[in-house]
């Protein structure tokens, strides 16, 4: 099984955005993952299962457990250790969707 960098490697470059910004029912942003140290590989997956799937549904959070490969080991041994990992199982487990806005660079 391919680790979390080689499979991060795989994926389209999002150095063009800023953050994603993830929706449940309302008008403003539930969740911001930044392109920053430390969240950026989880910024690349979920940007990377969004445009698979229309957002982020059980089938592309599971697609996103895969990516996370021992992250996603890792964060459900260690519940809070990787919140965006933690995200994924809720979504999973409640049924939940979540439509996603990329924000691009200021140029």
């Amino acid at each position: 099984m391919p680790s979390f960098a080689e499979n991060l490697a795989k994926l389209p470059s999002v150095t063009d955005i800023q953050a994603l910004e993830l929706y449940g029912d309302g008008y403003e942003a539930d969740v911001v993952i930044e392109n920053a140290p430390g969240s950026q590989g989880s910024l690349a997956v979920y940007y990377h299962v969004a445009v698979q799937h229309g957002g982020i549904t059980p089938k592309a959070a599971q697609e996103a457990l895969e990516l996370f490969a021992e992250k996603a080991t890792e964060a459900r041994a260690n519940p809070g250790a990787h919140p965006n990992i933690d995200r994924l199982f809720q979504i999973i487990e409640q049924d939940l969707f979540y439509s996603v806005k990329a924000v691009p660079n200021a140029s």
